[in-house]
């Protein structure tokens, strides 16, 4: 498949994924028939009985991100500089479940890579892909011999891309070392404050904060704050955001950490939906926020330089603006490693 082809059929994709996301009613155009369409729109639904993250809201915003990317414009600009030459050789992709389709930015890098790919889906999010993958092979038959979705044990692979938690990486150093990889392990995000924020940049900060439960490397999870900041304005912006305690998991994780924290007898902050603990850790827990205060702007680059390796965004007015964490763009890249040239410098194509 060529470059035009594969724009083309991902543009049709991007199409198919913009409407089920917007919740649509099936369409003539779109790349699946009436019964295929109700059929992935009821997986959508029904996600949050099989994994109670993933909300309908949440599954249906996925997939209106994802479609932004999947447009003839923006697939041309960002392929630009990587021509398409086809190979045989397979790379391995192990997928994450943290958030819905998070793995689709390394499936696509694959493919538009000009390889093979294999895909191994993560027990947390192994329903809705299948979906993708079927209106891939309806926009396309020649899919099929370019994707492999693996049930079982990894096979017959050139390369690996993985992504997992802590105890996961360790997984992955040991059986995947000896083969080109990009291990991604556990990340997130901080959001550095000035004491002169709108109440509008606090509110979208929060969007930073819970989209997705707080369970993404791209939300916030550490303030830098300027000595003196009061965190009542921060409480007040923030209110907007006080319905994730209705979710069950959420829940669960906030009163676990009151909990365990009162019995500690150490100080906190509570707002009835979120707690918050003074420290300079950078991964805060589901349902806490970690917050330090600075008085140098000195101070935060130290910060910044100790955890550039754990810290996957940057949130503030210097920096990446408040709300748009959650929102990457095509080339943002995981990490910081640009994904597209560690696939064409491997060689193999």
């Amino acid at each position: 498949m060529n470059k035009h082809e594969l724009i083309n059929s991902f543009s049709r994709l991007g199409e198919l994924m913009n409407s089920l996301g917007e919740n649509k009613p099936h369409s003539l155009g779109l790349p699946c028939d009436n019964l295929s369409y109700e059929q992935f729109n009821l997986a959508i639904e029904r996600e949050i009985f099989h994994n109670g993250w993933f909300t309908e809201e949440l599954v249906r915003l996925s997939l209106c991100n994802l479609a932004n990317w999947l447009n003839e414009k923006t697939l041309e600009n960002w392929l630009s500089n990587y021509p398409i030459a086809e190979t045989n050789k397979t790379i391995a992709v192990i997928m994450a479940g943290n958030i819905p389709l998070v793995g689709f930015h390394d499936f696509i890098c694959v493919l538009f890579a000009g390889y093979k790919i294999q895909v191994k889906l993560s027990s947390d999010d192994n329903r809705l892909f299948r979906f993708i993958y079927q209106a891939l092979l309806d926009i396309d038959p020649r899919f099929e011999n370019k994707i492999q979705l693996a049930d079982g044990k990894l096979a017959s692979f050139d390369a690996v891309i993985a992504t997992g938690g802590s105890a996961s990486l360790l997984h992955f150093q040991s059986y995947f070392s000896k083969v080109p990889h990009i291990f991604r392990g556990n990340r997130s995000s901080v959001a550095i404050l000035t004491g002169k924020e709108t109440n509008e940049e606090l509110c979208a900060l929060g969007e930073d904060i819970f989209l997705y439960f707080g369970r993404g490397c791209r939300n916030v999870s550490h303030l830098l704050l300027p000595k003196g900041f009061l965190l009542n304005t921060f409480f007040e912006q923030i209110i907007s955001y006080s319905d994730v305690i209705n979710n069950k998991k959420y829940g669960n994780n906030y009163d676990y950490h009151k909990t365990i924290h009162l019995m500690n007898l150490e100080n906190f902050l509570d707002n009835n939906f979120v707690l918050m603990k003074e420290s300079e850790a950078l991964h805060a827990p589901i349902g806490m926020i970690y917050y330090h205060y600075y008085e140098d702007p000195a101070e935060i680059t130290s910060y910044l330089e100790i955890h550039q390796e754990e810290i996957q965004c940057i949130v503030g007015n210097d920096y990446q603006a408040f709300g748009s964490s959650q929102q990457p763009q095509i080339d943002d890249y995981a990490d910081n490693m640009n994904t597209m040239d560690w696939l064409h410098n491997l060689g193999y194509n």
